[in-house]
């Protein structure tokens, strides 16, 4: 086994169950030592038992990755345990679905809360940690890999306030790269697509993502994401950041960000009256945006 990512530290959130568990197992796979976060205590300790019964290195740390002083303790315990923190893996996530008329302050501010807040908290605190290092005059060779969705990247009916929550992270990506790089720091993010807790609460989606009977590829197993996530934690990645990956069954891909188009340049000062004809040519000229999930 390559083990590439040996001796490397990962804390991963809300790894107690579906593509975090998968991401936790993956890393121990290659070598790294894995801090397993999950608000739920006994599911942290079923995947770190899991781990340490296959030989690999973890601990359970069930840290509320929306307080950012308890993220402080939680790089501080990391580093403490086993010398060091490389890796963040920040994968936690709820759903509050709702169609937007309907959606209530509750449910909008608990998945802004979960998945942006909770990918700042503790991703502050990993920064300022590698930061320090590369002051004192150590390398940097640090990862932050986020999770975003393809809702987040061209939107999803019923899910105004995950795919709100899910774009920003993906903006936030972009920004921790272009910000971060000067100390080593790669930030990339994913959007998986995989069988899971919250997939699969629909029963269309449980029905279509079902493990297979005859014993073939199972496409839509969790575990086929994680390959992608241990490689852009690994020293290998070190020239790869700013990415936005998907990644499902076999196939990985780059999303594709958002692009200025040519445009219509008139030279002078816009009449309102003239702004319909400008905006049919803009709109006859571009590459159609991929379709919101949900309307077709």
């Amino acid at each position: 086994m390559s083990e590439i990512c040996k001796d490397r530290t990962v804390i991963i959130t809300g790894a107690g169950g579906g593509l975090g568990r998968a991401h936790a197992l993956a890393f121990a796979a290659e070598g790294a030592n894995v801090v397993v976060n999950d608000i739920n205590t006994e599911a942290a300790d079923a995947v770190v038992a899991e781990i340490l019964a296959l030989g690999g290195s973890a601990v359970a740390d069930t840290f509320d990755i929306t307080d950012y002083a308890a993220c402080t303790k939680a790089v501080e315990n990391a580093v403490a345990k086993f010398g060091d923190l490389h890796v963040v893996v920040n994968n936690a996530g709820i759903n509050r679905d709702r169609m937007f008329a309907s959606m209530t302050e509750q449910e909008w501010d608990a998945i802004m809360a979960v998945h942006l807040k909770g990918h700042f908290c503790l991703s502050s605190n990993a920064v300022q940690y590698w930061r320090a290092q590369v002051k004192a005059g150590k390398k940097g060779s640090a990862r932050i890999i986020n999770t975003s969705s393809g809702a987040g990247l061209q939107g999803s009916v019923g899910q105004s306030n995950y795919a709100a929550a899910k774009a920003g992270i993906a903006a936030l990506t972009l920004n921790q790269a272009a910000e971060l790089g000067r100390y080593g720091i790669t930030a990339n993010a994913i959007t998986p697509a995989a069988r899971t807790a919250m997939t699969t609460q629909v029963e269309v989606m449980a029905e279509r993502m079902k493990k297979p009977d005859d014993g073939s590829f199972d496409y839509w197993d969790a575990g086929n994401v994680s390959p992608l996530l241990v490689w852009l934690g690994s020293e290998a990645a070190s020239d790869v950041t700013g990415k936005v990956f998907e990644a499902e069954g076999g196939k990985i891909s780059i999303a594709d960000g958002w692009r200025t188009t040519e445009g219509v340049d008139k030279g002078d000062k816009w009449l309102p009256a003239e702004i319909g004809d400008a905006v049919a040519d803009l709109i006859a000229k571009e590459v159609p945006a991929q379709p919101v999930y949900g309307t077709q």
